[in-house]
């Protein structure tokens, strides 16, 4: 066995082993080694080496918020953020004896006030979602019976237009009697 057929016995049982698979080990045993098979045997595991999934996706735990929720916790954070900035930055220049320190505070509290707001906004969005949309699973919740009046009514005003639909194509528009 020459140097170069050492080499690719070698790879041959390191792709065996990467790949879990005893197929280029079974290849480089017999008088097929001295093929085109173990060089295909690489590029298939380098081109598995590259197809590898970086994540893999597990089912979410939670349901995603819904849209109004979602848009009102975006910006209660963005405007946390620039509070917690507002604020560092009116502590450093306070620190530094500047004169930009007293609009800074007052920006900062004024900033305070709006945060609290943005929070409470994204409560009492989620509880307004709640209640119109019945999320709460209760057998007397408001909204799911709201709901199913509103279906019934479209069903009976679908039928009841079904009907007229039935009578005018029989030719009898605006006779009382159907028969």
């Amino acid at each position: 066995m020459g140097t170069a057929e050492r080499q690719e016995a070698l790879e041959d049982s390191v792709v065996a082993r990467s790949t879990g698979d005893g197929e280029a080990r079974r290849r480089s045993d017999g008088p097929a080694a001295q093929s085109d098979r173990p060089r295909a045997a690489r590029a298939t595991a380098e081109q598995q080496e590259y197809y590898r999934p970086l994540w893999i996706e597990e089912p979410a735990r939670r349901r995603r918020l819904p849209d109004p929720v979602r848009t009102a916790a975006v910006r209660a954070v963005l405007i946390i953020a620039v509070t917690l900035i507002q604020a560092t930055v009116a502590f450093l220049c306070t620190m530094a004896g500047s004169w930009l320190a007293f609009p800074m505070v007052i920006s900062s509290v004024v900033s305070t006030v709006v945060a609290t707001w943005g929070v409470l906004d994204v409560w009492v969005t989620r509880q307004m979602w709640n209640q119109r949309n019945g999320v709460v699973s209760e057998p007397s919740s408001t909204a799911r019976a709201l709901r199913r009046e509103r279906r019934r009514a479209q069903r009976q005003a679908k039928a009841t237009r079904r009907a007229q639909e039935r009578i005018a194509r029989k030719g009898g528009a605006g006779q009382l009697s159907h028969s």
